[in-house]
């Protein structure tokens, strides 16, 4: 929510206006029901509004932050390797709280980024909290257990499966940080909407995965 005095209503409409055309003009094509209004209220006849000097500080470190990719992977085309994003911001009584989330699969990149963050909020004022999240975990193109996967796959399917690497945390990471230069792959059955109330799995692929999982545990042996 934000305050507008009455005489300044029409010149924030006008705002408003001139944002969403930027917006549709950056964004439209893959947002093309993109669209910014302005629905006023009456507020509250004593209210407390932000200080300038820190609505300055908030603005200035949201513009300065970065959100979005920092790196793309030079192993594998079309990977992010590295990001970072502006993932909450929450106005309490007594705070501007802002929450980011960094992600890197090399663990040396990600500690880059979140000195970067950190060093943003710090300029602006701000105290900073960090928690552990995941570890780096880099693909390996050469791992001995990868080629025993995609010759399993294709003896049992007659055919190649496809090799990917995901922008996202991984429980692997955690394994590999307490066990270094472990060999390891990530595989699994069909999930959809994952971490959300629609989560669902493809009960089909199941016994497919089980198949796949016990060729690789005999030829591994």
């Amino acid at each position: 929510m934000i305050y507008v005095p009455k005489n300044a209503w029409a010149d924030a409409a006008k705002t408003v206006e001139a944002c969403e055309a930027i917006m549709k003009a950056e964004h439209g094509s893959v947002e093309p029901d993109l669209a910014i209004t302005l629905t006023g209220k009456k507020g509250p006849k004593k209210g407390k509004v932000m200080k300038k000097v820190l609505q300055k500080k908030v603005l200035q470190t949201l513009t300065a932050l970065p959100h979005g990719v920092i790196k793309m992977s030079s192993d594998i085309p079309g990977l992010v390797e590295t990001s970072t994003n502006v993932a909450t911001i929450a106005t309490t009584k007594k705070a501007v709280e802002m929450a980011t989330s960094q992600r890197s699969s090399v663990g040396s990149e990600n500690a880059e980024i979140c000195t970067a963050v950190r060093t943003i909020f710090e300029l602006g004022g701000a105290e900073t909290k960090h928690n552990d999240g995941y570890p780096g975990w880099k693909p390996n193109l050469d791992s001995p257990v990868l080629a025993v996967a995609k010759k399993t796959y294709h003896a049992l399917y007659n055919k190649d499966p496809e090799v990917k690497a995901v922008h996202a945390g991984l429980e692997c990471g955690i394994i590999g940080e307490r066990y270094p230069g472990m060999d390891m792959l990530s595989f699994g059955p069909t999930l959809e909407a994952v971490h959300s109330p629609d989560e669902k799995i493809f009960i089909d692929s199941v016994d497919k995965y089980w198949q796949f999982l016990l060729g690789i545990l005999k030829n591994v042996a």
